[in-house]
């Protein structure tokens, strides 16, 4: 059962969401809030598996409480979903910096939102959706201060290794990259798990922003 918590203001979107996740047999919501504040309390009450947070939320917005959870050993475990209105939004790329698994737009098709509920939760960081990789691409550039994993860390990955992080970072999903490179999506599985230790990332989220950021694969211009 994947254990969901939801965070935003607007309490029809809350209430949309719950009423589409709750249908499904594998998804349990578990709690839900209206401020950032109220998030963090819910997710140590509730220490759910995903949490959907929303960015602009009164008293302790999506962003901070991003940072806090992310930052917090005891919850691990809890990935964070960005949903946002806007689909290019500054904030969004920092949420990603600071260690979320990926965004959705509030827009989004009732499949698609059960879909990346359930891709995160497998550890799968939502990355696929092209705005996703419009938002990194636009942002990683204008970013002052130095991203969450060390650069250098590249440099102990295989060129085999490298290719399937620069692949990610394109959005691709294993079963792609073993197409790509002909190889088994098993393989395909491996080779980025083993990238995600060395460089000691959280989630294939991390190993995009540090593809950018250190200029491993470049923004299309």
């Amino acid at each position: 059962m994947i254990r969901v918590a939801l965070a935003d203001d607007q309490p029809l979107v809350r209430a949309g969401f719950a009423m589409i996740l709750s249908a499904e047999e594998d998804i349990e919501v578990v709690g839900e809030a209206s401020d950032g504040r109220t998030a963090e309390v819910l997710v140590r009450q509730t220490e759910p598996d995903i949490i959907l947070m929303d960015i602009r939320m009164p008293d302790g917005d999506g962003l901070d409480a991003t940072r806090r959870i992310i930052d917090d050993p005891g919850l691990r475990h809890v990935r964070v979903l960005i949903v946002t209105t806007f689909e290019l939004d500054e904030y969004v790329f920092e949420a990603l910096r600071s260690g979320a698994s990926g965004f959705l737009v509030k827009h989004t098709e009732p499949a698609e939102l059960v879909r990346a509920v359930r891709q995160v939760a497998a550890g799968e960081a939502l990355l696929s959706p092209s705005v996703t990789r419009r938002l990194i691409s636009e942002f990683v550039s204008r970013s002052p201060r130095p991203g969450p994993l060390d650069s250098a860390a590249l440099d102990e990955l295989t060129d085999r290794e490298r290719e399937v992080v620069s692949l990610v970072a394109l959005g691709l999903n294993n079963h792609e990259i073993a197409d790509e490179l002909v190889m088994s999506p098993a393989t395909a599985r491996t080779h980025v798990s083993r990238a995600m230790i060395k460089v000691g990332a959280r989630d294939r989220a991390q190993l995009v922003v540090l593809a950018y950021q250190s200029g491993l694969i470049r923004p299309p211009a």
